[in-house]
Formats: C-alpha cells, sequence, structure tokens
C-alpha cells in the first residue's frame, strides 16, 4: 500500500481521460496512482503502469483494488452508492464519499437537497406519465434522466404531449426515473469548479463560461467574459457553499445556467471535469493536481490563471482517424497552442482530445483553440 517513504497510494476507479490526466499530477507529486479500469486498452490503461482490470459495478473487485490503495477516488459517477458504503464500513477511505456522490449521481435527489438548502435550480418534479408532465404546466419541458444521463444523453427537450409521450413510455418501458424540469430561458451557461479537503479547507477557480452544442461541451472560457465579480463571487461562494453542505471531498464542479436574475445550479460532478481542462496551462495548480491535494488533505494550491485569458477547445473525432499527421500543421500553424489526446479510437462526434491557447486578446485565443480543435478533429484549416 506505501513504500519506504511512507508516500501513500491513491486508487481511481475508471480508466477514462480524467484518470489519464490525473497520473500527470501523480507524477509530479510523487504519488502513486492506480487505477481500476474495465480494459487494458482505456484511455488511462494505456499510460499507467499499474492497472488492475475489473469491473466497477463488482463489489468483489472493488474491494480487491482497494486493499492496495489509501485512498480510493473516481473518476466517473457510476460506481453504485451500495458498493461504495460496502468500502467505507470496512474501513476504505472513499472520497468523495458515498452520502456526497449519491448527489451527483441522482438528479432528484440532488434538486431536492439543494432546494432544500436554499440553492436556486429550475423548478422541478419526478414524474411517472404523461399526465404527471402535462400538470407540471410548461411547454417547452426538459425531461431528465434521474440518473446515468451525461454529455447530452438522457436529456429530451419536448415541445408538446406528443414528444413527451415518447419519452415517457420508453422510460418507463427500461424501468428509467424522470424529472421534468423548466426550459430555463438562460443568457449562457457558466460554471464553477472548486475543491474542499477532508479538513474543510476550500478553494475556487474563476468562474468559466461553457460553450455547449447539442448537449456536448465545445469550448471553456476562462474566466467567463464579461461576468459582473459581484455575480462571479456569488457563484464561487454558491459551490463553495454547497461543497461543504454536500461533505464533498475532492473537486466539485458546478453547472450553471446565467439568468437575469443571477445563477440557477443545473448540474454537479464530484470530480475532475471538462469545465477545468482548461487548468493545466492555464492556472498555477491544475484541477488534477487540486484534486489529488484534496483527497490525500494535502493544503490546497494556488488558482490564480497564468493569463489574462485562457481557451480550451475540444477535439471532436470525425471520419479520418489519422490525427497524429495533422499535428504538424497545428504546431507550425501556433507552437503556442497545446494539445491533449487521449489515446482513445476516433469516432465522429466523440471527445478524443482537447486544445488550449493562453494570451491576453480573448478572441485571438478564441480563433486559435477553435482552428487547432478543428484541424485536429479532421476539419479544414
Amino acid at each position: 500500500m506505501t513504500d519506504s517513504q511512507d508516500i501513500p497510494a491513491v486508487g481511481m476507479v475508471g480508466g477514462g481521460q480524467l484518470a489519464r490526466m490525473t497520473q500527470q499530477a501523480a507524477i509530479a507529486l510523487g504519488v502513486p496512482l492506480r487505477v481500476l479500469s474495465d480494459s487494458t486498452h482505456a484511455s488511462a490503461a494505456r499510460v499507467i503502469a499499474d492497472v488492475r482490470v475489473g469491473d466497477h459495478r463488482s463489489l468483489d473487485d472493488l474491494r480487491t483494488f482497494a486493499k492496495d490503495s489509501d485512498v480510493v477516488t473516481f473518476d466517473h459517477e457510476h460506481v453504485p452508492g451500495e458498493h461504495i458504503r460496502a468500502l467505507e464500513d470496512a474501513g476504505v477511505a472513499c472520497r468523495p464519499g458515498s452520502a456526497a456522490l449519491l448527489h451527483a449521481q441522482d438528479k432528484r435527489v440532488m434538486r431536492e437537497r439543494l432546494s432544500a438548502h436554499g440553492v436556486p435550480v429550475p423548478r422541478f418534479a419526478p414524474v411517472a406519465t404523461l399526465a404527471d408532465v402535462e400538470a407540471f404546466g410548461a411547454w417547452p419541458v426538459v425531461l431528465k434522466a434521474a440518473r446515468g444521463g451525461y454529455d447530452g444523453k438522457g436529456v429530451w427537450v419536448c415541445e408538446s404531449p406528443a414528444e413527451a409521450r415518447g419519452v415517457v413510455e420508453r422510460a418507463v418501458a427500461e424501468g428509467v426515473g424522470l424529472l421534468a424540469e423548466e426550459h430555463v430561458p438562460f443568457r449562457r451557461e457558466l460554471a464553477a469548479l472548486v475543491a474542499r479537503s477532508p479538513y474543510g479547507q476550500g478553494a475556487a477557480y474563476p468562474i468559466v463560461e461553457t460553450v455547449q452544442r447539442d448537449g456536448i461541451c465545445h469550448e471553456v472560457i476562462a474566466p467567463a467574459p464579461g461576468l459582473d465579480d459581484e455575480l462571479a463571487e456569488h457563484a464561487q461562494r454558491l459551490a463553495l457553499g454547497i461543497a461543504d453542505a454536500l461533505g464533498v471531498t475532492g473537486l466539485l464542479a458546478v453547472e450553471l445556467f446565467e439568468t437575469g436574475d443571477g445563477v440557477l445550479v443545473n448540474e454537479l460532478a464530484m470530480r475532475p471535469h471538462n469545465s477545468g481542462h482548461w487548468t493545466i496551462e492555464g492556472a498555477r495548480t491544475s484541477q488534477f493536481e487540486q484534486h489529488l491535494r484534496a483527497v490525500l488533505d494535502l493544503p490546497l494550491g494556488d488558482t490564480t490563471p497564468t493569463a489574462p485569458y485562457v481557451v480550451m477547445a475540444n477535439v471532436l473525432g470525425g471520419d479520418d482517424p489519422a490525427v497524429y499527421r495533422r499535428y504538424i500543421h497545428v504546431m507550425a500553424h501556433d507552437p503556442a497552442v497545446k494539445v491533449h489526446f487521449y489515446g482513445k479510437e476516433v469516432r465522429p462526434g466523440r471527445k478524443i482530445g482537447h486544445v488550449t491557447a493562453l494570451g491576453d486578446d480573448l478572441e485571438d485565443a478564441r480563433e486559435r483553440a477553435r482552428h487547432a480543435a478543428g484541424y485536429l478533429g479532421g476539419g479544414s484549416a
């Protein structure tokens, strides 16, 4: 579990790109990072030496994995809560713990808990029938799977009862719980990224703007341009308050709608998050190092940006899987742009990497990031 230097080992459940990028921070900190991956070909398994192949839905696999870890954390929210509780009952330090992580796993529980704490959220109601949806009294209405949705999956914007009927019927047939939510006329989407340690120390990054298309994040701008200082501070305090109220240990990403009346909380994630990838080059402490510091109960790092503007653009796969040969153009065109690839099979529309551009001029940084991401994904120069 620990070596002669008494350095704790962190076990991360999940072999995706978040674990892959956490490894870079772990190397710098000298912290052993172990991964439970469902495959030796997964993104993180390709670059981390200590990989255990197993199923995150199997309690036996989780118990075996946890034996050699001082702290267990997660790169996704899909580990069954009862399994995490079983690990905790056996004395395993799970960070975040099952009680906190439930609020990132179940949207109904999250909405109800935040509402009870006075946190502003969209109007919502659990629904099981078309009559329930119609009684909610708002069209268009947003229907969401209470569990399991991500990147636009499990979210349906229904303009009419006819559209809602199909969603409800499929959900009932598949045993999926649903929420109805008001369709919020927001100005833009924001994200607040904070960290909290078991000791109770908190740290907040600048509020960012996230640009979504078809349910997928395409671009993150740090800091959010034109955001009122008072509202930005309010959003940071709101996120830190949520982390404290829910007992989060590690990172917490709070996805927000900016409206004419302030901000509403849309989603929570308790792990490194796509909205924080910009911090690798764009902040004194990356979100991945910060997550490790937090789960190990180390003092948290400086969140100060390294440039006036940082823009991260996701690279989405296209029809041509030959990504590497396009490096030459991107790097020659802009030697300052930073490229990150996740070692994932290229499929159209799949997130396969991201690029980051920093600078003094926002529009210049956006154009550089967009150009690089578009070209690497198979678009034109």
